[in-house]
């Protein structure tokens, strides 16, 4: 038995300011309802992933859903955090509640809302999901400014690599609706620094950091055995979870370790290569990242990772293009939606719904989706049922 997915909602991401946690959980999952044609009644579990931190009031989301209808009364609901990787948390706490037979239909809702509070607060949360003892009052631009710095040291200046990432995420966010931003910003735009552009933490830019942002995404998932009936339907072709070491002190910060055994044992499950796979939604919190992820994933060597650029291989047009939605680079980032929005994004693929995102003849797809800085790493291999 396994789950699969068979409906979706999302809102557009941005700066909502009109909508509440409790109006972007609700527009969400009454879109994903409406999608795989069920009703609330017909949901045995609800899962939600957000992180909050003090961003929202709200600490208590699991049962905002709830308002759609009374017919979700006395159905358990529980919240998932687990930093940037909440999204994926929820998804994956479902698809077990199925396949331990605790559930044949579960929802799953990832949301944020963090634009309701300033940058300076917004950043003070996020830094919460690092090891305190040793990094305390250290942002996250901060953390992936010195991981930049050091794969510099090590391999050349790669300002320009990190330019190319930005301008690429944000070309195909020009084709997602639901995206952020759409601005079509240049290789020379992302690499020079300006008033527009600034440095935020040495060597990162503006144009190296994702979008504080506001949004929610919600799936239907089924057991296996009841999903002949939905028209669209996504199955598992593996999925894995490794959490990391929290102190950055005790590792290897430019070998990604947790991504990258994340990756591997899903690839190895699902009986394939990076090669096999026709798209990937990797997490591009910094654009330092997304680098280190294409090296993690087996795309170039140690410190080539800008080979996947020269070769256009993770280009919207190439064998294996990464995050035609945009990413969190231009899609925005809001935390706990991250990763069910990554899924979302996925099965849209797989199902030929991308619209203009669309990578024709997409049969199989990977979903990487971190917390923290390479902490808890869930990976996703996706095909159309």
């Amino acid at each position: 038995m396994d789950a699969h997915i068979v409906g979706w909602g999302h809102t557009r991401f941005g700066r909502l300011t009109d909508d509440t946690l409790e109006d972007l959980i609700q527009s969400a999952a009454s879109a994903a309802l409406e999608h795989a044609g069920i009703v609330p009644g017909d949901i045995g579990a609800v899962f939600v992933g957000h992180f909050n931190a003090g961003m929202v009031d709200d600490s208590f989301p699991a049962s905002l859903v709830f308002g759609l209808s009374d017919e979700f009364r006395f159905k358990p609901a529980t919240r998932l955090e687990n930093a940037c990787a909440s999204g994926s948390a929820a998804v994956f706490a479902a698809r077990n509640a199925i396949r331990a037979g605790d559930a044949k239909v579960a929802m799953v809702i990832g949301v944020e809302k963090m634009t309701g509070r300033d940058t300076a607060t917004v950043t003070k949360a996020l830094a919460g999901a690092s090891y305190q003892k040793e990094e305390a009052g250290v942002s996250f631009p901060e953390v992936f400014g010195r991981i930049a710095s050091s794969y510099f040291q090590h391999y050349g200046d790669h300002s320009k690599t990190l330019a190319r990432i930005a301008a690429k995420n944000h070309a195909n966010a020009m084709n997602n609706p639901l995206a952020h931003m759409h601005k079509d910003l240049s290789v020379e735009f992302c690499n020079t620094v300006s008033d527009r552009n600034p440095i935020i933490a040495s060597p990162l830019r503006m144009s190296d950091c994702s979008l504080i942002t506001d949004g929610a995404a919600a799936m239907i998932m089924v057991a296996s055995d009841c999903s002949d009936g939905f028209e669209n339907v996504v199955k598992f072709r593996a999925a894995e979870q490794v959490n990391d070491l929290m102190p950055m002190s005790r590792r290897d910060m430019l070998a990604f370790e947790g991504p990258a055994t994340a990756f591997r044992r899903a690839a190895e499950t699902a009986g394939i290569t990076v090669h096999d796979l026709d798209f990937a939604e990797v997490h591009d919190c910094f654009t330092i990242a997304e680098l280190l992820l294409y090296e993690a994933m087996g795309l170039a060597p140690r410190g080539c990772g800008a080979r996947a650029l020269d070769e256009g291989i993770v280009m919207a047009d190439g064998s294996l293009p990464v995050n035609l939605s945009g990413g969190l680079k231009a899609k925005g980032h809001p935390v706990g939606a991250t990763g069910v929005s990554m899924h979302v994004m996925a099965a849209m693929q797989l199902t030929g719904m991308a619209g203009a995102m669309q990578k024709a003849g997409a049969e199989l797809g990977c979903v990487l989706n971190m917390g923290g800085t390479g902490v808890a790493n869930y990976c996703s291999i996706l095909e159309r049922a």
